[in-house]
């Protein structure tokens, strides 16, 4: 039987990156981690890229785009308190990284991705991978996925000026909304809905590529 590095070349990468980069800033959420350990992260970037995979820094992934660093995507999943039977909505498919780490956790998972060659490697890939628990749909992500709302938890991948407000009308009560926020100066913003209305909090500095469509006219 070959063993998991024959198998796996990158898994001891991808364990040292869990232990190193993520468990040792913070990130404690058993779930969070055990998906970062699963998803192959050099899978969803270039080859010529591979070799960085498993680095703790962002990486272009074509059209403009970049992945994000691993522990920005275990922190941003962290904070949206996943539970296994929530449905979630990802403004910014990307690569398809994010998406899968969220299809570890959540029952259902929802992405928007404005540029469809993006969107189409990225379902080609999350389809050979199995997720089945994964919807993917090419559109401008300021409004939404109104048609499958409420959402228990929505995740932005890219920068908008200030958070869609249809975004956070498509929030479950007790859903979280977590974004970057901001043009030049990035702050990594929380929201979580509550009876009386959002309750929201500033997290960290973050740089995300721009929001494009509708939230660049915004700004």
């Amino acid at each position: 039987m070959p063993s998991q590095k024959e198998t796996d070349p990158f898994a001891e990468e991808r364990e040292k990156m869990v232990r190193e980069q993520i468990e040792a800033r913070g990130v404690q959420n058993h779930a969070v981690l055990q998906a970062m350990r699963k998803v192959a992260r050099h899978l969803f970037v270039p080859e010529n890229y591979r070799d960085r995979a498993y680095d703790d820094m962002p990486l272009p992934i074509g059209e403009g785009k970049t992945i994000s660093q691993p522990y920005i995507v275990a922190y941003m999943t962290e904070a949206l308190k996943l539970h296994p039977t929530d449905r979630v909505l990802e403004i910014g498919t990307g690569s398809g990284y994010q998406t899968a780490i969220l299809a570890e956790i959540a029952k259902e998972v929802y992405s928007i991705e404005i540029l469809p060659e993006l969107a189409r490697r990225a379902q080609e890939l999350l389809s050979s991978l199995g997720y089945l628990n994964v919807h993917i749909k090419i559109g401008d992500g300021y409004s939404g996925y109104p048609e499958k709302s409420p959402f228990d938890g929505i995740i932005l991948t890219a920068a908008p000026p200030s958070i869609p407000p249809p975004l956070l009308d498509q929030l479950t009560e007790g859903g979280r909304l977590i974004a970057p926020v901001g043009l030049d100066f990035q702050q990594l913003v929380l929201v979580r809905k509550t009876k009386e209305g959002f309750e929201k909090q500033n997290l960290l500095p973050v740089r995300f590529v721009p929001m494009t469509g509708r939230a660049r006219k915004m700004s």
